[in-house]
C-alpha cells in the first residue's frame, strides 16, 4: 500500500492493518503481558512454554511481543525455528545455524554433543541464555520434539540448557498428548491460551491501531461497531476487513471511512435482472 498516499490523505504514519506493524503499534493485553513476564522469569532457569489457540486469536502477535521483550534482556540470545516441519537432520542443521554451532546431519550424536557443549560453555563463561521460539509447532514431527526435549536438558533433567516456546493452533495440545511426547507435555511451565475476542477487546485493538498510526478519527464510531460485529471474535478477520476498507478508501480518496462506505465495499447493490418475457401460447 502506498505509504506516501496514506500519509498525505489521512496523515497515517503506517498502515494500521498491516501484519508488519512496528513494535510500538502492537497491543499487549493483560494476558500477553503476564505470559511474557512469566517467560522472562523462566529464561533464568530454562524450560518449556506454550502458546495455543485457534487461528486469528492473537498467537502470532503474542509471540512477536514476547520475542521483542526477550531480545531486550541482557545476555539472552533469541532464535526462531523457521521450518518446524523438518525431520531430524534438517532440524539439527537449522539449530546449528541459529546458535552458530557447526552440526553434521550425518552424525546426529556428534551434533547433539557439540550443541550441548556450546550451550554449556556459554552458560558457564558468559551466562548467555539461549531461547528458541517455534511458531506453527503443531507441524513438528514427534521424533523432533522428543529430540528437543532431550537436547534441552542435562544432569539427569536437573539443568535446562535453553528455553523453548512452542506456539500453535488447537492441534498442538493434542500433539503433546502423543504417547512419546507425554514427558515433554509435563514439562510445560508457562501457558497462554488465546481465545476469541470479546467486542470490547476488538474495539480496543481497533482504536489502538488507528491511534498509534496517527489517525484516531479515520473511522466513525458506527463503522468501528459494525466491523467488530462482523469480525466474529477474530482479530485477524477484523484487521483484514479494516485493510480492505483502507485500500478502497485510498483509491477513492474519501476523507473518512464510515458505515455507508462499508456497505458500498462489502455489500454492493446487485443489478436488477431484466423481467422475463411471457412465453407465447
Amino acid at each position: 500500500m502506498n505509504s506516501k498516499k496514506l500519509l498525505s490523505l489521512w496523515g497515517l504514519k503506517w498502515n494500521p492493518f498491516s501484519p508488519e506493524l512496528p513494535p510500538d503499534a502492537l497491543l499487549a493485553t493483560a494476558k500477553i503481558d503476564h505470559f511474557a513476564w512469566r517467560v522472562e522469569q523462566l529464561v533464568q532457569e530454562g524450560g518449556f512454554a506454550l502458546i495455543s489457540g485457534e487461528s486469528g486469536t492473537g498467537k502470532s502477535v503474542a509471540l512477536r511481543i514476547l520475542a521483542l521483550r526477550l531480545s531486550a534482556l541482557r545476555d539472552v540470545v533469541v532464535g526462531v525455528l523457521e521450518r518446524p516441519q523438518s525431520k531430524s537432520a534438517d532440524f539439527y542443521r537449522e539449530l546449528g545455524d541459529i546458535f552458530s554451532v557447526k552440526l553434521s546431519p550425518s552424525n546426529r550424536w556428534g551434533g547433539f554433543r557439540a550443541l550441548r557443549q556450546r550451550w554449556r560453555s556459554h552458560v558457564a563463561a558468559s551466562r548467555i541464555k539461549p531461547v528458541l521460539l517455534i511458531d506453527e509447532a503443531q507441524e513438528m514431527d514427534p521424533e523432533v520434539l522428543s529430540e528437543l526435549r532431550i537436547l534441552s536438558s542435562a544432569d539427569f533433567d536437573a539443568t535446562s540448557l535453553l528455553t523453548v516456546v512452542l506456539s500453535g493452533d488447537g492441534r498442538l495440545p493434542e500433539l503433546l498428548r502423543h504417547e512419546d511426547l507425554v514427558p515433554l507435555g509435563t514439562r510445560i511451565r508457562a501457558r497462554l491460551m488465546t481465545e476469541p475476542a470479546s467486542r470490547e477487546e476488538l474495539l480496543e485493538l481497533l482504536s489502538h491501531a488507528l491511534s498509534k498510526a496517527g489517525a484516531a478519527s479515520l473511522m466513525t464510531a458506527e463503522l468501528m461497531e459494525t466491523l467488530v460485529d462482523h469480525a466474529a471474535g477474530n482479530y485477524r478477520l477484523l484487521m483484514t476487513m479494516g485493510g480492505e476498507l483502507l485500500a478502497h478508501g485510498m483509491t477513492r480518496e474519501v476523507e473518512q471511512l464510515d458505515e455507508k462506505f462499508y456497505l458500498e465495499v462489502f455489500q454492493p447493490s446487485r443489478p436488477r435482472s431484466a423481467p422475463r418475457k411471457k412465453a407465447r401460447v
